[in-house]
């Protein structure tokens, strides 16, 4: 089995239809598995989310999508195996830069969910205040 940061770098597949990223969020779901959805920026999760909790981050994280990422195409998500997926990697719309790396650097993603435990990834960008609470909003608990 791959590590994380293995998978993180190794050759992943664009999704680069909305369907496809809705296809996605639909096997995510109904995997019955528990995802790290992890923030880069702000920290590695300590546990993995199932059920309820990963299906509001997926529909927050949709929502976010959609809102940003004014194209009719998607193309910023990849994932490791469209029939199987282990690991996604979602880059933040609003800070793109080149992924490629042909920039001279690499640009980070914004998001990655992963089955295993992440490991920090590092960035030379500070998170930007607006995702930080974003972040700390979507796992905040509902006002009573």
């Amino acid at each position: 089995m791959k590590s994380f940061a293995e998978t993180l770098n190794g050759s992943l597949y664009g999704v680069l239809q909305w369907a496809q990223w809705e296809t996605l969020c639909g096997q995510l779901r109904d995997s019955r598995q528990s995802w790290y959805f992890y923030a880069v920026g702000c920290g590695v999760p300590d546990a993995p989310l199932a059920g309820t909790e990963l299906d509001k981050a997926l529909t927050e994280m949709d929502t976010l999508l959609r809102s940003e990422h004014e194209e009719t195409y998607l193309g910023i998500v990849y994932v490791d195996d469209l029939a199987n997926p282990t690991l996604v990697k979602i880059y933040d719309p609003n800070h793109l830069g080149s992924s490629c790396g042909s920039c001279g650097y690499t640009i980070p993603p914004g998001w990655v969910l992963s089955l295993q435990a992440p490991q920090p990834i590092f960035s030379d960008i500070p998170l930007p205040g607006n995702r930080r609470r974003w972040w700390q909003n979507l796992f905040s608990p509902a006002p009573s």
